[in-house]
């Protein structure tokens, strides 16, 4: 903006300048939702220098807005000391009063412990902060965050929340969740699914991978294991060592050269072995090279993002980013569309003519050996609208492979699995012997005034 001139040449500071442009951005989402509640969270430590602009940009808004349109809710930290054998509120305490001396007074109280607040500690706080002990709320650890908003209506968070923003009390029906929580603490059946990537050992890398699957598994009544496996590992030895025995493998994105051998590895055993399978973004990419070196017989098939000399370069930049020497910026990132071909599985799975999906790459399936691919039996089932741009790949005569250049796990939710994901799973699930571990699962209905997570029993596994 002042590159534009917007500032009129005037010094940029952090007040008023930083901290209008935080508001702009609040109310932007408000103006073009038209929501009943826009929830903003200001993330990190209160008295972190990192969120002092937040923070200001908050404070100002109850003025600018109406003190009754502005609800402070504050997420603070009770620990247990095992020593004292008791929990201590003195974090609480010096966090509201940081966040008074910058002239929020928080009107809710979010404690987050490891148990439940023994009876007595809300009015505890509420004397010490200056919060009514009912907007006092107990936010214990739960054996799930799919459980959490169970436990925070049973605390009335939503109740308290609405009458100090003056809004119509509102009773909302948790059956459907109620009924997923239920699902998911107990199974009646089990799936293993191996993710083959280079970035496993550290454990968010693929959080929203591992949440997908969860959403499907939850949703087709499954206990869902994941079996980790190093891209890399493979690449030193056979891949039967690492993929045996599983049900269904992934290949997730990612970006270079490092372990890319170990992944092709893992789609070539997953089509010869007839194993389910299913590739994201650089997981597409990687099946469309090993198809290319074992079935197209281009046995230098490769990427020039990994080979920049590659005589076969099967995967290649974006044609508009040929001659781009300065990248940043430049990725293919968002939301974009893409045309599905009738009578492919893909279609099958989304039931739609058009889809919408997220991307985020810079390189593309190379049109220049679209024909001999096509020709060798591959499966183009998604491009985009133009054609130009290929979205997703099948291959015939298997359960289930199909690779998308888009990342499909982004538009997961608990409610509503991805189409890719749950056909996956069920895939998995029918690959599986007569034979496979039964579980027992013992009916629960999961009542919202129940006292405490140990009412939910962990599936029996028997032999």
């Amino acid at each position: 903006r002042e590159r534009r001139g917007d500032y009129q040449g005037g010094t940029v500071q952090v007040i008023p300048h930083i901290t209008n442009e935080i508001k702009d951005r609040v109310l932007r989402v408000a103006k073009n939702t038209n929501p009943d509640v826009v929830i903003t969270e200001i993330g990190g430590t209160v008295g972190d220098i990192e969120s002092l602009p937040f923070l200001e940009a908050i404070r100002q808004f109850r003025k600018d807005v109406g003190r009754q349109n502005v609800l402070y809710m504050h997420v603070t930290l009770v620990p247990w000391i095992p020593a004292a054998g008791e929990m201590k509120t003195k974090p609480t305490q010096h966090s509201v009063k940081e966040l008074r001396s910058i002239g929020i007074q928080p009107d809710m109280l979010v404690c987050r412990s490891d148990r439940p607040l023994p009876e007595g500690f809300k009015e505890k706080v509420s004397g010490f902060c200056d919060v009514p002990a009912e907007c006092v709320i107990s936010c214990p650890d739960a054996n799930s965050i799919y459980e959490v908003p169970l436990l925070l209506e049973r605390e009335g968070l939503a109740h308290q929340a609405l009458e100090l923003l003056q809004l119509e009390q509102r009773e909302p029906d948790l059956t459907q969740w109620a009924r997923l929580v239920d699902r998911l603490y107990h199974p009646t059946k089990r799936v293993e699914i191996a993710i083959v990537g280079k970035y496993v050992r550290l454990g968010d890398a693929y959080l929203s991978v591992m949440e997908a699957l969860r959403h499907a598994a939850i949703e087709l009544d499954s206990d869902l294991n994941i079996r980790w496996v190093n891209s890399e590992d493979i690449e030193a030895q056979s891949p039967e060592q690492f993929l045996q025995g599983v049900d269904g493998i992934i290949v997730p994105g990612g970006f270079g050269a490092r372990g890319i051998d170990g992944k092709v590895a893992a789609v070539h055993y997953a089509r010869s072995h007839q194993i389910p399978f299913l590739g994201l973004c650089l997981g597409m990419q990687c099946s469309v090279i090993e198809w290319a070196r074992h079935l197209a017989h281009l046995e230098d098939a490769n990427s020039s993002e990994f080979n920049a000399d590659a005589q076969n370069p099967v995967i290649n930049l974006l044609p508009e980013q040929q001659d781009v020497v300065d990248l940043g910026g430049t990725m293919r990132l968002g939301l974009y569309p893409c045309r599905l071909a009738p009578n492919t599985l893909a279609f099958s799975l989304y039931q739609e003519e058009v889809i919408y999906e997220r991307h985020r790459h810079r390189y593309e399936f190379n049109n220049a050996y679209r024909h001999l691919l096509v020709e060798s039996g591959y499966i183009i089932s998604g491009t985009s609208p133009d054609g130009r741009l290929v979205e997703i790949v099948e291959f015939p005569n298997h359960p289930f492979f199909i690779a998308s250049q888009f990342h499909p796990e982004f538009q997961s939710r608990p409610s509503l699995p991805h189409p890719l994901f749950k056909g996956f799973i069920q895939a998995a699930l029918k690959q599986q012997p007569k034979s496979t571990t039964s579980y027992i699962s013992e009916t629960v209905n999961v009542a919202l005034d129940r006292q405490d997570s140990s009412a939910f029993i962990a599936p029996v596994e028997v032999s």
